[in-house]
């Protein structure tokens, strides 16, 4: 990956060096790309999946495969299709050992599940998941996510305020939760039956499906009060870790269950608003933010291994001067407004700014 300790940008040389080295490749779509993410398939390495953002009713969904002979990020016209409005997420199957048909999901107004050909000649569409029973309209979905350890199990956010959380196999609701007071923007499994979700509300919920009636708030925005909070990773390696988004801030607020509504870290050397941010999935103290200042940031929490119940959770800051720096700095060519760490091949980021689709090596 290109990347130094303060960041900086590649010239265009430097990028052509570095094609050749392996480090980045990039795509160009015909259009603004907003929602992305990897394949999970040992078979299908270096495949994504993107899709448009237009602000017309007709969006578009590519899926693209990385030609490591010729390091090309090519898309494949069989495996275009049209999407009705701009998902707002898209995600393969988590199904790394290839036993399940090879699937896609996405979210807009509805959560609809894609089914790609074992030849890879065809998408077809398997499924329109609508969680309004009393209408064939539904609230927006904001985000999904498909729950590693039972696969049949995606829970989605709607801004009707709810969380959805869709038996995909019979094609039927689990359960559907009023999950807050506001609209909910995104949703994370931290394990078989537990989920979180963070809302407009400015807090951070965690749910058990045994014990549907109540939920644990985690965080609520202070600078100032039930100020939105936009996006939410759960760390997979160990789940005591969760990070969130404040809406327009630049600053990602990394929090642990055991120790509700102080967080363990805040990291702060992002320029501009935040917008996504993805956990390592193969190290439990590392992850990755990218923003409005273009710029995308690993870090090591491994700190927050030393943080104890004397100190009440209060993670002790580094560097007295306010936190954290990043170890790895990358700077793209615009805002970029997705970021996903591929969980087959760790050693590899994508982001999406603008047209483009980047894959780095870490």
């Amino acid at each position: 990956m290109a990347v130094s300790g303060s960041g900086g940008g590649v010239t265009t040389e430097e990028s052509e060096e570095q094609q050749k080295r392996s480090e980045i490749y990039t795509y160009e779509a015909p259009w603004h790309i907003y929602a992305m993410n990897w394949s999970v398939r040992r078979d299908k390495k270096y495949r994504l999946a993107i899709a448009s953002l237009l602000e017309q009713y007709t969006n578009r969904v590519e899926i693209v495969q990385l030609d490591d002979s010729t390091g090309e990020i090519r898309s494949d016209p069989n495996l275009c299709f049209d999407h009705s409005y701009p998902p707002t997420k898209t995600m393969f199957v988590p199904d790394r050992e290839c036993l399940r048909p090879d699937l896609l999901a996405t979210s807009a107004d509805f959560l609809r599940i894609w089914r790609i050909a074992d030849d890879s000649s065809r998408v077809e569409l398997k499924s329109v998941l609508n969680g309004n029973k009393n209408s064939e309209f539904c609230g927006p979905l904001t985000s999904f996510d498909w729950n590693e350890t039972e696969p049949r199990r995606i829970g989605t956010s709607s801004i009707d305020t709810t969380c959805t959380i869709w038996d995909i196999e019979r094609e039927a609701v689990d359960t559907q939760l009023i999950a807050h007071d506001k609209e909910v923007y995104d949703i994370a499994w931290g394990g078989v039956g537990v989920f979180a979700s963070v809302s407009a509300d400015g807090s951070v919920r965690v749910f058990d499906l045994r014990d549907k009636e109540h939920s644990t708030i985690i965080y609520e925005s202070s600078d100032p009060p039930d100020t939105p909070l936009v996006r939410l990773g759960w760390n997979k390696q160990d789940p005591r870790y969760m990070a969130t988004i404040i809406m327009d801030s630049a600053k990602v607020v990394v929090l642990d269950i055991r120790f509700p509504t102080l967080p363990v870290v805040e990291l702060q050397r992002h320029q501009a608003s935040i917008n996504a941010i993805a956990w390592a999935p193969h190290s439990s103290c590392h992850i990755c933010t990218a923003g409005d200042d273009s710029q995308a940031l690993i870090w090591d929490l491994s700190s927050m291994g030393s943080t104890s119940a004397s100190s009440g959770g209060k993670q002790q800051q580094p560097a007295a001067e306010g936190g954290l720096d990043p170890i790895l700095a990358y700077t793209a060519g615009a805002e970029i407004e997705q970021l996903q760490w591929s969980s087959s091949q760790p050693d590899w980021v994508a982001i999406a700014f603008s047209s483009k689709l980047q894959i780095l090596r870490v």
